[in-house]
């Protein structure tokens, strides 16, 4: 009974993982909420179409990982990312335009002095909505 049990956790523990989308000042790419795998955006690449082939390739590299062949992910200190607060907002009701466009203008009163935070908040928010018009989040 008791190993029945320990087989249902650790499946858990395999279905629950999650590719998220992370973005520092020293790494943006993907990342594995369970461990330390990444997937590294190059750093040239911009075209839309060509990060829609990239997120493909980056969500075929992390469904084939093994999270024990890499470290336990470690909780961050601060999430530099602007992409949880704009989840946060659609998970309280607003569409993604809409949480998108609230999310802005927060941003714009929060951080009025710092125009490199605003364009990182803008182009978190442009990310966003393409990533969720492509079906990825």
């Amino acid at each position: 009974m008791e190993q029945s049990g320990k087989n249902h956790q650790t499946l858990r523990e395999k279905t629950t993982r999650e590719m998220m989308w992370t973005s520092h000042r020293t790494f943006q790419g993907w990342t594995c909420s369970q461990c330390e795998w990444n997937y590294p955006l190059p750093t040239m690449l911009s075209d839309a179409e060509a990060r829609t082939a990239y997120d493909r390739l980056a969500a075929g590299k992390f469904r084939t990982h093994k999270c024990a062949d890499h470290r336990a992910r470690l909780d961050a200190v601060a999430d530099e990312s602007f992409t949880p607060r704009i989840r946060k907002l659609v998970a309280q009701g607003f569409k993604p335009k809409d949480a998108v466009e609230l999310f802005l203008q927060e941003v714009a009163l929060e951080f009025r002095n710092e125009p490199k935070t605003l364009a990182q908040a803008k182009s978190d928010a442009e990310d966003f909505l393409r990533r969720v018009k492509a079906g990825l989040i």
